[in-house]
């Protein structure tokens, strides 16, 4: 087997860990501190999130969706699959690298969702979007760091807390979803957007679309 190609690094904020950009023939592979985060060949989980996000709000005619991790673009290119043509959606991403590498070489995979006009990207930590004054989304799409109980970045915590989920809760319109992935499951996050006023489904997904058995999870919270 050939050996992995190192493209580009980036620092992670707030951390000593760098971002890795690695291409092995024609796939890809994001690494942090020696561990896989993502890979242009197991993308299953991450469109299944934007399903099961999207689906509940795309017969609206102007949606407003937040994507909280940019990723290798799966997420994103499977949203607008979904939403409308006057859908907007805010693409949220703390490391400007992986947009620069979105916009050049995974670009192909996902189809370069970052060019379409419905999409806008904000360089900056989705907890702090979602705080901000006067935001409305009718539905968030958060795929940041491993979940919420697999934490590689001790700051994500934040996010995935009580007053995150709350805040979360605020933004969102009385009909708004919460869609959020995780490698794993966690009965204590659950509880935890139970308290925030979201009802809850939980989803076992496939991290490869149509192979293999169900390894990741994606809740969806709905405004009770």
């Amino acid at each position: 087997m050939k050996p992995w190609i190192l493209l580009d690094e980036a620092a992670v904020p707030n951390s000593s860990d760098l971002l890795r950009l690695y291409r092995r023939d024609d796939e890809f592979s994001i690494k942090a501190g020696g561990f896989e985060l993502m890979n242009s060949r197991k993308h299953g989980s991450e469109e299944a999130l934007a399903e099961l996000g999207c689906r509940p709000v795309a017969a609206k005619k102007e949606p407003r969706v937040l994507v909280g991790g940019l990723g290798m673009g799966f997420t994103l290119a499977a949203a607008l699959s979904l939403l409308p043509p006057g859908a907007r959606v805010t693409v949220s991403e703390l490391i400007p690298a992986v947009v620069e590498w979105n916009r050049g070489p995974l670009g192909e995979f996902a189809g370069r969702p970052l060019a379409d006009p419905r999409v806008s990207v904000k360089e900056r930590d989705v907890a702090d979007i979602i705080r901000e004054r006067g935001a409305r989304f009718d539905a968030i799409l958060l795929d940041v760091d491993n979940g919420p109980d697999a934490l590689t970045h001790p700051g994500n915590a934040r996010l995935y807390g009580d007053a995150g989920l709350a805040a979360a809760a605020t933004v969102l319109g009385k009909s708004g979803v919460l869609a959020v992935w995780s490698v794993s499951s966690d009965a204590a996050f659950v509880r935890r957007l139970r308290r925030a006023g979201f009802t809850v489904e939980e989803h076992k997904v496939q991290a490869r679309a149509g192979r293999g058995r169900a390894r990741h999870v994606v809740w969806v919270g709905r405004r009770s």
